[in-house]
C-alpha cells in the first residue's frame, strides 16, 4: 500500500484500506455491515457502564485515604478495570465506530481523552496508521511495538541490541511501559504533524494540567498521586499487555510490502484472545481483534457477534490467557521459519562465524 493510501486510510478512520482487493472490500462491506452499524442504547450502556464506575470508584478511593491505603489499593483494582474500559470507548470513538455521528464521535473522544490522559486527534491519525501497516515489515513504527528482525538484531551494535533489549524486558515493557505510553508520549508532539494534531495536543496537555492542579489543590498532591497511580498503572499495564499480545504471538504474520495483505494481517496478525468473561467484559472485548482489524468500524459491543456468525473468523489464531503472559517471552521476528522466537531460540540458530 503506498504512503499516499495510508494517509487517506488514516484520514478514513477505521474503513477499508483501497488497496484491500475489490473482492475483500465487497465481502467486508456485505458480511460486516451488520455489525458495523452503532446502536445508541447499546453505546450509552457501555458509556455507563464504563465511565461512571470509574468516577464513583476514584472517589471512594479518596474517601477511603483516612481508612487505610491497603483499601485503596484494593479499590484499585477494579477502578483500573473501569479505566481500561472507558479506554475501549475512546478507542471506538477514535474509528468512529461508537456513535452514529462522526461529529459526536470526535466530541466523546475529546473528552474520554481527558480521562485516559490522550489527545483525541494525534492518537486517532497513529492508531489508524497502525491499522493501515499492522504486520508490514517495511513500514514499522507507527502505533505498533517496536519488533527487529533476527537478522536486523544480529546485524546491529551492541548499544542498538542492549537497548532492544531493556525495552523488551517485561518489567520495562509492561512497568515503565505504562508510565511512557500514558503520561510521558502522548505529551509530545512531532514537528511534521499537521497543525490542527498540534493543536489537539497542545490543548489537551493545557486542560489536562488545569484539571490536574485544580484536583491537586482541592486534595493535595499527595493524596491525587496515591489514588491515581496505582489505578493509572494498573490500567496502562493491562492495556500495553492487551496491545502487545494482540500482535506478539509465535505464528503472527509479518510480510514485506510487496507480499504485504490487509486481510491476511487481520486475520493470520491479529490474536483471537479468549479471556474469561469478567476479563473480556473490562476488556470491551478487544481480545476479538482478528474482527476489530478487518472491520475497525465495528464497535466493541458487536465483536462477539460478528465473530460467532462468519466462518471467515473461525479458524483464526486463538490465544488463552495463559498462552497471551507466555508470549511475553517472544522477541525477534525469525525470517526463515515465519514466526517470533526468543533470544535464546535466535542465539541457537546463529550460524558459525
Amino acid at each position: 500500500m503506498a504512503s499516499s493510501t495510508q494517509e487517506s486510510y488514516a484520514e478514513s478512520i477505521g474503513g477499508v484500506p483501497n488497496a484491500a482487493p475489490a473482492s475483500d472490500r465487497a465481502f467486508w462491506r456485505a458480511g460486516l455491515a451488520p455489525y458495523a452499524r452503532p446502536h445508541l442504547g447499546k453505546s450509552l450502556l457501555d458509556l455507563v457502564t464504563s465511565l461512571l464506575p470509574y468516577l464513583a470508584l476514584s472517589v471512594l478511593m479518596y474517601v477511603a485515604l483516612d481508612v487505610s491505603y491497603l483499601l485503596v489499593l484494593a479499590l484499585a483494582i477494579p477502578a483500573g478495570g473501569f479505566l481500561l474500559r472507558t479506554y475501549i470507548v475512546f478507542h471506538d470513538c477514535a474509528h468512529g465506530s461508537f456513535l452514529p455521528s462522526k461529529r459526536a464521535n470526535a466530541w466523546l473522544g475529546t473528552v474520554l481523552g481527558l480521562v485516559v490522559y490522550s489527545p483525541f486527534l494525534s492518537w486517532r491519525h497513529s492508531h489508524a496508521v497502525h491499522h493501515a501497516t499492522a504486520g508490514d515489515l517495511d513500514r514499522r513504527g507507527v502505533g505498533d511495538v517496536p519488533t527487529m528482525t533476527v537478522a536486523e538484531y544480529r546485524s546491529s551494535r551492541w548499544p542498538r541490541r542492549l537497548g532492544y533489549r531493556v525495552f523488551r524486558n517485561p518489567a520495562v515493557m509492561f512497568g515503565l511501559g505504562p508510565i511512557y505510553a500514558l503520561v510521558l508520549q502522548p505529551r509530545l508532539v512531532s514537528r511534521s504533524a499537521r497543525p490542527r494534531i498540534r493543536r489537539s495536543v497542545m490543548a489537551t496537555n493545557v486542560v489536562l494540567a488545569v484539571l490536574v492542579a485544580a484536583l491537586c489543590w482541592l486534595i493535595g498532591w499527595r493524596d491525587y498521586l496515591l489514588v491515581q497511580a496505582p489505578t493509572a498503572l494498573l490500567a496502562g499495564s493491562a492495556g500495553v499487555w492487551l496491545f502487545y499480545v494482540q500482535h506478539q504471538f509465535e505464528d503472527t504474520y509479518w510480510q514485506s510490502a510487496g507480499d504485504w495483505s490487509y486481510a491476511d494481517a487481520a486475520l493470520q496478525g491479529s490474536s483471537y484472545l479468549k479471556l474469561p468473561k469478567l476479563l473480556q467484559f473490562f476488556t470491551g472485548n478487544i481480545g476479538l481483534h482478528h474482527v476489530h482489524h478487518l472491520s475497525a468500524r465495528i464497535p466493541n459491543y458487536n465483536l462477539q457477534r460478528a465473530h460467532d456468525t462468519n466462518p471467515i473468523f473461525h479458524e483464526v489464531p486463538t490465544l488463552s490467557l495463559w498462552d497471551g503472559l507466555r508470549a511475553v517471552r517472544l522477541k525477534l521476528w525469525d525470517e526463515d521459519r515465519r514466526r517470533l522466537v526468543t533470544f535464546a531460540d535466535a542465539r541457537a540458530d546463529r550460524p558459525a562465524a
